[in-house]
């Protein structure tokens, strides 16, 4: 009889659950889009769409489509907070998969307020160990975990703003 063992190195196999699956799906749309000088959004829709016309396909998640289309609409303001956080590199040095990573993940960190902030940052860390180079999970956590020190200001201030322009509506609705 012989048994098995099992190196100490090796690490157990994570369950990998739906929001992982529709980030990596997200990182590929934008990994994609970047590669072929398109737009994401619309090379999302068109892989949409093309999923409900063959059932080979897989189905596109609507969170997949939800952090390309927020990724997207924020792209500027995400690449400066990136680019803010980097030390002795520039966006454009970095691979193309590192920074659709770090998108996502900072998408997440100032917009998904589903998603505890440890979650965004270990999930752009396990997407790094299966898409990017030896170093990338240790250089993408270093740059999430300055990040995410501000991510609770940029939330504030987002729902400050989104709350005076919900009073603004209410009062013209009033005024009407």
């Amino acid at each position: 009889m012989s048994s098995k063992k099992t190196s100490a190195r090796t690490e157990p196999q994570k369950k990998l659950g739906a929001r992982h699956k529709a980030r990596k799906r997200a990182v590929d749309f934008l990994f994609e889009a970047e590669a072929r000088d398109t737009d994401p959004v619309e090379l999302a829709k068109e892989r949409i769409e093309l999923a409900r016309s063959d059932d080979s396909i897989a189905p596109v998640s609507e969170y997949t489509e939800t952090l390309v289309v927020g990724v997207a609409e924020n792209l500027d303001r995400l690449d400066g907070v990136i680019s803010d956080h980097l030390t002795d590199w520039t966006l454009n040095r970095l691979p193309a998969v590192d920074r659709a990573i770090l998108r996502v993940a900072v998408w997440e960190l100032f917009h998904a307020t589903d998603v505890p902030p440890v979650v965004a940052v270990d999930e752009a860390v396990e997407l790094a160990k299966q898409l990017s180079t030896d170093d990338s999970p240790s250089f993408v956590n270093g740059v999430l975990g300055q990040i995410v020190l501000v991510a609770p200001q940029v939330r504030a201030a987002a729902a400050a703003v989104s709350s005076r322009t919900e009073s603004t509506v209410d009062e013209k609705s009033a005024d009407s």
